[in-house]
């Protein structure tokens, strides 16, 4: 169906992660350095956070202090309750290409994706690892051999679902007591595998490119198409089974508003680096459900 959004922030470069977090919207902005937060109508706008090497994933510990992925020093950063910000871990032995997208679970371990290889500049295209981060810091590589791990949501039995941008599939695995995680299995499959590592080529082999994320009231899940101006609706086993299609491209997508029934969508023309550092087509939009 035609989304119908609401406009709620506009004039930033390149949002992502949008997060609902104690009454408001969270998001970062990549090419500003800034993660933000406002009212669900995009009033009393704040910046939260500063963030040199590019801001992307968000998250809280269970004492409320923000963790947010510092993109190209491959780093999650922890934002004190003074407002500082200090390094919460070091991924760079472990990621191969930017630091992008987290989920951090109750207990405070934050699972984090990366590129794989050098997207912006068209490199020959790699899997990646998925990483595990301790509330202590201590990083593990808890999945390997993925295409291109991004978005990631909980389901309520206790799997990690991970979106696979680049490889046509929603992945999951079981969570582990000590929150490592068990072997990867197919959650949901939307296309053949891609081949060609050549990323002109290689990207028009993906059906569908799942982004940013989130689970919706029903179990299904919710994920940004990042190549078709649409969010998809995936249902487990069955693939997409319905889909709200934008004017822009949309990159990230998150749940909540006062109901919990707002999705909160990223938009952009595209995903190009270097064409959005220079503008301000940045958009967060938000659809009823």
């Amino acid at each position: 169906m035609k989304a119908e959004p609401k406009v709620v922030l506009e004039g930033y470069t390149y949002f992502e992660c949008p997060r609902w977090h104690d009454g408001r919207i969270w998001v970062s902005d990549f090419y500003t350095g800034q993660v933000l937060s406002a009212t669900e109508d995009g009033d009393d706008v704040r910046v939260e956070a500063e963030v040199a090497e590019q801001p992307s994933g968000l998250g809280w510990l269970p004492d409320g202090r923000l963790l947010v992925v510092s993109m190209r020093d491959r780093k999650v950063l922890r934002r004190e309750h003074d407002g500082s910000l200090t390094v919460h871990a070091d991924l760079s032995a472990h990621a191969t290409g930017h630091a992008n997208d987290m989920h951090v679970d109750a207990d405070g371990r934050a699972y984090v994706g990366n590129f794989g290889f050098d997207l912006m500049n068209m490199a020959p295209i790699e899997t990646a690892s998925l990483l595990r981060v301790e509330p202590d810091g201590s990083v593990h590589e808890d999945a390997t051999d993925l295409h291109f791990p991004n978005g990631m949501a909980v389901t309520t039995d206790g799997d990690l679902l991970v979106d696979e941008t680049l490889g046509n599939r929603i992945s999951a695995f079981r969570i582990g007591a000590d929150g490592a995680l068990g072997p990867r299995r197919d959650w949901a499959v939307l296309g053949p595998m891609p081949e060609s590592t050549d990323m002109a080529t290689g990207i028009g082999e993906v059906v569908v490119a799942p982004d940013g994320c989130a689970l919706g009231p029903d179990g299904t899940l919710w994920a940004a198409d990042a190549l078709n101006q649409r969010i998809v609706q995936i249902r487990e086993g069955e693939g997409v089974v319905d889909e709200l299609t934008f004017d822009t491209g949309v990159f990230a997508c998150g749940f909540g508003g006062s109901d919990g029934r707002t999705l909160f969508a990223c938009a952009a023309p595209d995903f190009n680096e270097h064409a959005r550092k220079e503008e301000r087509e940045g958009r967060l939009l938000a659809v009823r459900i």
